[in-house]
């Protein structure tokens, strides 16, 4: 008998409890672009390190002004002012320069008139305390700002420089095998006979994990024959294996009976979803087994539903499940069955529009997708101007 379908999130818990955390390493900040933090982030300094301008112009006493004052020497960035300002005096300063003792404000230069050392007020002039970064605007010493299981985009590299950090720990790179089977298939842009069809999900699944911190073990292309499959499998050495085909019931879909001849287990198979409801998981030898559809389709959306945040899971996210974003609806949709949908669409005008055809087959349709509608089990008629939830491609 077929296995019971079980529901998107609890294959989820279950793919993510058959693995464990990966090691940790520490890495110049330049190496852990995408990288998910082993530990906290905190602040080694204060920033900014004293008051400064937040303009180019002169540092003032606000009740000098409107003047006239005398301009006693120049602050600039990484060069501030030795002394202290005096009444009726002022220092030139520019943009990110240290506020000199015995100032309040800057008068920005086009509100200034100077006549060499004689400096008058020539515009509305600042307000008190006006045109000045105060220090530890943006952050101060010791204070949390990155926290354990968030992933390290481009911003929170420049937010670690600036506070103060050379390098990071975080989870190492993920060893991904990835492998396709089927006497069907070829490598894409080989010549074969008529009914050969070119193998298009390795290179999709390369390219849909390009931007997480993963190494990729190409496999490549196994025949329909149970010893190939699981030699392969005995010999695979990584932190995730996953095939794509051959994980349905058919006399050809051998990747169950082979994870199995290899010493493996299976842990779950057959998920309440469309499209990919054939996938199954399992373990071998501390790798987590992923068997996704060979349809491409199929194997896209479950690759994004599951491998992608089982990466982020293994890697020490704090959320690693894809966070789905309210859109509005361009057109209606009919109620859903028992399975959850998730819908090639597009979003035009502020509104997204579920592609025609969803036949599980059509490539094309994905490819000019940029979002999927997540349609929950029995989720009743939607109309045009409801909410919808969609999950963002990547």
């Amino acid at each position: 008998m077929p296995a019971p379908l079980i529901s998107v999130s609890e294959a989820q818990e279950r793919l993510f409890a058959l693995g464990t955390a990966v090691a940790t390493e520490t890495v110049p900040l330049a190496a852990a672009a995408g990288r998910w933090l082993a530990s906290d982030v905190c602040a080694l300094r204060t920033q900014p390190y004293a008051d400064l301008s937040a303009m180019d112009g002169y540092a003032v006493r606000f009740d000098d002004l409107p003047g006239p004052l005398r301009v006693i020497g120049e602050s600039a960035a990484g060069r501030p002012f030795d002394g202290t300002c005096g009444a009726r005096e002022a220092v030139r300063i520019f943009t990110g320069a240290a506020l000199p003792s015995g100032t309040d404000s800057v008068l920005v230069q086009e509100e200034a008139a100077r006549d060499g050392d004689s400096l008058t007020l020539s515009g509305d002039g600042p307000v008190r305390g006006g045109n000045i970064r105060r220090k530890g605007l943006d952050f101060t010493s010791g204070e949390l700002l990155i926290a354990k299981g968030e992933r390290l985009t481009a911003a929170r590299l420049a937010l670690a420089a600036i506070a103060g950090h050379g390098a990071l720990t975080v989870a190492r790179r993920l060893r991904v095998a990835v492998v396709a089977s089927g006497d069907e298939l070829v490598a894409p842009g080989a010549s074969g006979a008529p009914d050969a069809l070119p193998e298009s999900n390795s290179v999709m699944l390369a390219a849909l994990l390009a931007d997480l911190p993963v190494d990729i073990l190409p496999l490549g292309i196994l025949p329909d024959r149970l010893d190939a499959i699981a030699a392969a499998f005995a010999a695979v050495d990584a932190d995730i294996l996953v095939t794509t085909g051959g994980a349905s019931v058919g006399d050809h879909d051998l990747i169950r009976p082979a994870l199995e001849a290899a010493g493996g287990t299976i842990d779950f198979w057959r998920i309440a979803l469309r499209p990919g409801k054939p996938m199954l998981a399992g373990r071998l030898r501390g790798m987590t087994v992923l068997g996704l559809p060979g349809n491409p389709v199929s194997a896209f959306v479950t690759a994004t539903v599951f491998l992608r945040p089982l990466i982020a899971h293994l890697s020490g996210a704090r959320a690693a499940v894809p966070v789905l974003r309210t859109a509005i609806l361009g057109a209606a949709l009919p109620a859903n069955d028992r399975r959850q949908d998730y819908l090639r669409a597009q979003t035009r005008d502020g509104r997204v529009y579920v592609a025609q055809r969803q036949d599980s087959s059509l490539l094309r349709t994905l490819a000019e997708a940029d979002c999927l509608i997540a349609r929950a089990p029995h989720a009743p008629a939607a109309g045009a101007g409801d909410s919808v939830e969609i999950l963002a491609l990547p």
